[in-house]
């Protein structure tokens, strides 16, 4: 078995090692972790080499380890910049100069996040009550959990919502707009429904409350941050109304949602230090990584740098949303389409190497997103794209598709990331938030799998 503490040099050494020995696998532990490595053996993402053979990267030579670099934090020494100060600073001193110097880079987002939502611990009334249905100001949550505990979804509507029955439909209230008031301290309705049991006999409730009065209001979110995501255009004769907002006719519009060189996962994009355990700065609240988000697709098409040129990775997040800012917690109404939460998030990237710290000077030059027709290619699942565009083209609030001059719009704030980054930087610098080395690594071999429509016997 060969033991290192950083996986590129592990896979590095173990290929190296095979080759000498003429094995055909050698176990490879990463700190308390160890997985076969089968040497010069060729696998089925070979065209993806950075994903199944880290090898194939320039093995990392570790310049500081977590302990030291929390070390300097907890006795406020340690350089924080942020992924946007980041990129002068290593212009200025050079890769390696800065590599030493600088301990933590941060990166943030801040934008609509879908499959978001909140467990609630109600605690229990007198008499008891088995809560088996239950609604937030009118918002249906999910019950099928506890007597006292619910699910409430972030995209879920208010009871009775017209929805697109008066198209394009407003979706003034959701589950977003719920989250939102209890970060924010504001009363609730809560109505709960039971059949009623011999040790639950209440079969209904009514009541106010506040985030105050709930023993847990705890964020958990299946799928946020994405790496990089579609740039939207509309093709067809009409507007057409999306998750990435209002969508003129005749590709006269372009909107995407992206922080670009803010962004975290752009700024690990083989996820060398954001993983299942990682610490991470969730609107205000000390979070962490809880696994892969859904969706989580990294075997995709990269570009030279390593950076996804589409969707790929996904990270599944939670929080506690009583220790929430309410500035980074915002429901969203989508006219035509739904409800939705937006939401800030901050990951601090500890610079263990100079291979680490150089692909957190990613910029938004150097990140490529595809252009995707709305009206067809994207509900028909084409696959078809109509050109890619980088984001510092698309930032510049019009841009040239065809030999035509196209307007541009982001649903993600970069003035909010660039706070973000910025407050998790104090943060960090105070010594109030330290950096933790992932108890596992993301998938990065991994594609994203469709719904097949199959009759009931499976033919």
């Amino acid at each position: 078995m060969f033991i290192a503490w950083h996986e590129n040099c592990a896979y590095h050494f173990a290929e190296l090692f095979g080759f000498l020995l003429g094995l055909q696998k050698v176990y490879v532990k990463i700190g308390l972790y160890s997985a076969p490595w089968a040497c010069g053996q060729p696998t089925e993402a070979a065209r993806y080499p950075w994903a199944t053979n880290p090898a194939k990267l320039k093995a990392s030579i570790l310049m500081k380890t977590y302990q030291e670099i929390n070390a300097k934090i907890e006795s406020k020494k340690a350089v924080v910049l942020t992924a946007e100060e980041i990129i002068g600073y290593v212009e200025k001193k050079g890769l390696e100069k800065a590599a030493k110097e600088v301990d933590v880079v941060t990166t943030a987002t801040f934008g609509p996040m879908c499959s978001s939502g909140c467990f609630l611990n109600f605690g229990h009334s007198a008499p008891k009550m088995r809560i088996s249905e239950a609604w937030l100001d009118d918002v249906a949550a999910y019950c099928g959990v506890a007597a006292v505990d619910v699910y409430l979804g972030a995209t879920q509507l208010r009871h009775n919502d017209p929805a697109n029955m008066y198209y394009p439909g407003e979706f003034r209230f959701g589950g977003g707009h719920v989250i939102e008031k209890l970060v924010a301290g504001e009363k609730v309705q809560l109505f709960g429904l039971s059949y009623g049991t011999d040790d639950y006999p209440r079969r209904k409730i009514r009541t106010w409350l506040t985030i105050d009065d709930l023993n847990q209001a705890i964020m958990t979110n299946p799928r946020n941050c994405y790496q990089n995501y579609n740039m939207a255009v509309n093709c067809s004769e009409k507007p057409i109304y999306t998750y990435l907002g209002h969508l003129k006719p005749r590709m006269k519009n372009l909107t995407y949602c992206s922080a670009g060189q803010l962004s975290p996962l752009l700024n690990d994009p083989f996820y060398e230090t954001i993983g299942v355990g990682t610490r991470v700065w969730l609107a205000g609240a000390q979070g962490l990584v809880y696994a892969e988000g859904t969706q989580h697709s990294p075997s995709c098409e990269r570009g030279a740098n390593g950076v996804p040129m589409e969707g790929s990775g996904t990270l599944a997040l939670t929080g506690d949303m009583k220790k929430m800012n309410p500035e980074f917690v915002r429901g969203v109404s989508l006219k035509g389409y739904g409800v939705s939460l937006s939401l800030g998030v901050g990951i601090p990237i500890p610079i263990l190497s100079p291979e680490i710290l150089a692909r957190t000077t990613v910029r938004d030059r150097d990140i490529w997103g595809p252009v995707v027709d709305y009206s067809t290619d994207y509900p028909e699942k084409t696959g078809k794209v109509i050109a890619k565009l980088s984001y510092e083209q698309v930032k510049k609030g019009e841009v040239e598709i065809d030999g035509k001059m196209v307007e541009t719009g982001s649903l993600s704030s970069y003035s909010k990331a660039r706070a973000i980054a910025g407050l998790l930087a104090d943060e960090i610098r105070r010594g109030d938030f330290l950096v933790a080395p992932p108890l596992a690594r993301l998938p990065v071999d991994q594609s994203m799998k469709g719904l097949e429509i199959r009759p009931e016997d499976g033919r």
